[in-house]
């Protein structure tokens, strides 16, 4: 696995990693973690940035688990939060945490005997737990000025925190402590917002089984333009088709700033070096036809979305830019845009109509002498 720091180091991908951990990877393969609170229905392209963690790792040789938060999803992490999540109800917890189950499952080979991911759902240990007993076992291992040097607490100071939230931290550690014993996970990775509750559960297992666990953190992505990246005028940008359709998926890569392409192809596929030069090198050449904007859209969205559905939203994007001609669209690709664009129906009986009737009548046109005017002047 000694080649798995260096590339997460070229891609941007890391941050931070606990002492030694260099040094035990050398030694050979390694299980680690994510956890995905369920927060939301669907995981959003933000939550990417960890996958990518986990399936580094497979590529490296090392076993990713995914940790479902069913049980901390019932409170919510305080991490990045300027304000207290809503509870959410039993029930919804549970419908969130399969549909990201099945997301993530595309990500990630589950197959293979020696590397194939591992699903774990915290709400197993979490929601057994009798209260006093965690608080003998785990809680007298942290105190209160160690919980309040933590990121994710501090910033929370002067907003308030409940001790609903203040208690995520511990939850947190005890998954570690739990996954470490029970399934031999040594490591426990996520973006840099989490580094505080990663350490907390490598504290607890060095004080309560006496042996070194590791931890690693990446960079929040951010764009160049200082937009919170995943995020659009529409709000963010998820995996679930029924959120974020999947034309609109596409665009959002498609339309990356250039400053940010290539950022965007190193943390979010798997393109060599020697890819990503050349991909760059052909947009120095010609930026008008956005090469690598579009090797970014098209691998990120066969891999969300399937190689068909991509073929049919970048058919449908080519279509409205007037990169393809109107007959070479088939019936699929006209439902997608009018899904994503103004559209009018009307039944094959009324045709033919004339061009002005059309234009007026699909509301292309105030009144028919306004589209009299646009065809006159080069319009429409």
């Amino acid at each position: 696995m000694k080649d798995l720091i260096p590339e997460l180091e070229w891609r941007g991908l890391l941050q931070d990693v606990t002492p030694g951990f260099r040094e035990r990877i050398r030694q050979g393969s390694i299980s680690g973690y994510v956890g995905f609170d369920p927060t939301a229905q669907s995981l959003q392209i933000g939550n990417l940035v960890p996958v990518m963690l986990l399936a580094h790792l497979q590529r490296a040789g090392g076993r990713p688990i995914i940790l479902v938060g069913g049980g901390t999803g019932l409170i919510g992490d305080p991490s990045g939060k300027r304000s207290e999540r809503p509870l959410l109800d039993v029930d919804t917890v549970r419908q969130n945490a399969e549909r990201q189950r099945v997301q993530l499952s595309a990500f990630l080979d589950f197959d293979d005997p020696k590397t194939g991911a591992l699903v774990r759902d915290n709400a197993d240990w979490l929601t057994p737990l009798n209260l006093v007993a965690f608080l003998r076992d785990v809680g007298k291992h942290f105190t209160l000025s160690y919980m309040l040097q933590k990121e994710s607490v501090r910033a929370r100071l002067d907003e308030g925190i409940s001790f609903t939230e203040f208690s995520y931290m511990l939850l947190q550690a005890y998954d570690f402590l739990h996954l470490y014993t029970e399934e031999g996970c040594e490591l426990q990775m996520g973006g840099s917002d989490q580094w505080g509750n990663i350490t907390a559960g490598v504290e607890l297992i060095r004080r309560t089984v006496g042996k070194p666990a590791h931890g690693l953190s990446a960079p929040l992505v951010t764009t160049t333009s200082g937009r919170k990246f995943g995020k659009t005028e529409e709000g963010s940008v998820w995996l679930d088709p029924d959120l974020t359709s999947p034309y609109k998926f596409f665009q959002f890569w498609i339309n990356a700033d250039d400053k940010d392409v290539e950022q965007y192809l190193k943390i979010f596929t798997f393109k060599t070096r020697d890819e990503i030069v050349e991909l760059m090198a052909s947009h120095g050449e010609e930026p008008g036809r956005r090469v690598p904007h579009r090797a970014l859209a098209r691998d990120l969205t066969t891999r969300v979305h399937g190689p068909e559905t991509t073929a049919r939203v970048e058919q449908a994007s080519d279509l409205v830019f007037g990169k393809t001609g109107l007959n070479e669209a088939d019936e699929s690709v006209w439902q997608i845009l009018s899904n994503e664009l103004p559209a009018w129906s009307t039944s094959r009986e009324n045709f033919p109509i004339p061009i002005v009737d059309l234009l007026h009548l699909s509301g292309i046109c105030t009144s028919k002498g306004d589209a009299r005017r646009q065809l006159q002047q080069g319009g429409i």
